[in-house]
């Protein structure tokens, strides 16, 4: 770790930490909280993903969209009308919605290996993004003027590591640069995210082999052909099983490569001071 003991993090002139956990735990809304202290840069993986190298993937389907209706159709041809995706830190719908969901197309899904596809792009949108971290440091430093620097990091960081790999390309870079720092929820929040989940499914990123497990599965099960398959119902279906695939993952990266923070700990911040002393204290039970 960059920081051997929690005086050396409290004296750095230059702090840099990441977030990892599942997504609902807290990640973005304590960046939020530091960025708006004025000396922490907001580094947002899932921001980047959607503009720098899904950005124009993202664009394009949203033109597919349009030239299915005759009115659109002839303005976007005249280059009569301006289509871009509004993403931001705390909308990332459009990076979502091109994920999509496979299943019936009358119920908005995909081809299934469509989605295999937009998987593999968001897999190494991702890889770049983290790597990117590095680039993003001196930026904030050398451009902006920040003090610190915090990397919120997307839900599936978890999936495109190796957390047991000393030399995996992801981690060591990050690990070189900042302090990786795992945001652990409880059984009962996981519960809580399943249920938040299943009311509003969104689309989401699993590793390839797990996703055609599922899928097969689900077929298998339900006794569907893909065509029939509600989307809705396959991604909440779906959710769980990743989310307790990830759960023992995430806990690999803090425990070779960070330090971990409880979900309640982070709910409990009220401002950078607290970040701090929180930090330190989870590098001292380390």
């Amino acid at each position: 770790m960059i920081y051997k003991n929690p005086e050396e993090y409290l004296n750095a002139p230059q702090k840099a930490v990441a977030l990892f956990g599942m997504s609902g735990l807290g990640k973005t809304r304590t960046a939020v909280m530091l960025r708006n202290d004025d000396d922490w840069f907001h580094y947002s993986v899932d921001y980047r993903i959607g503009t720098r190298y899904m950005g124009e993937h993202i664009v394009d389907n949203f033109k597919r969209e349009a030239m299915r209706n005759p009115f659109l159709r002839q303005l976007l041809r005249r280059d009569s009308i301006y289509i871009a995706s509004n993403i931001s830190f705390e909308n990332l719908a459009p990076l979502s919605t091109y994920l999509g969901k496979p299943g019936d197309p009358e119920k908005g899904g995909i081809p299934f290996e469509e989605y295999i596809r937009r998987q593999r792009q968001h897999r190494d949108a991702e890889i770049k993004s983290l790597k990117d971290t590095v680039l993003f440091i001196e930026k904030a430093r050398d451009i902006y003027g920040y003090a610190h620097f915090l990397c919120d990091t997307g839900g599936s960081l978890c999936e495109v590591v190796d957390p047991d790999n000393p030399s995996d390309p992801v981690l060591k870079r990050l690990g070189a640069h900042v302090l990786m720092v795992q945001i652990r929820g409880t059984r009962a929040l996981a519960d809580e995210l399943v249920a938040r989940f299943e009311k509003d499914p969104k689309p989401m990123y699993y590793p390839e082999p797990l996703l055609r497990d599922l899928w097969e599965e689900y077929l298998e099960n339900e006794g569907l052909a893909e065509g029939e398959v509600d989307p809705d119902a396959f991604v909440s279906w779906g959710f769980r099983r990743l989310v307790e695939y990830r759960i023992p993952r995430y806990e690999a990266i803090a425990r070779n490569w960070g330090v971990t923070v409880e979900a309640a700990e982070i709910e409990a911040l009220e401002d950078p001071e607290d970040f701090d002393a929180l930090i330190a204290e989870a590098i001292r039970r380390r």
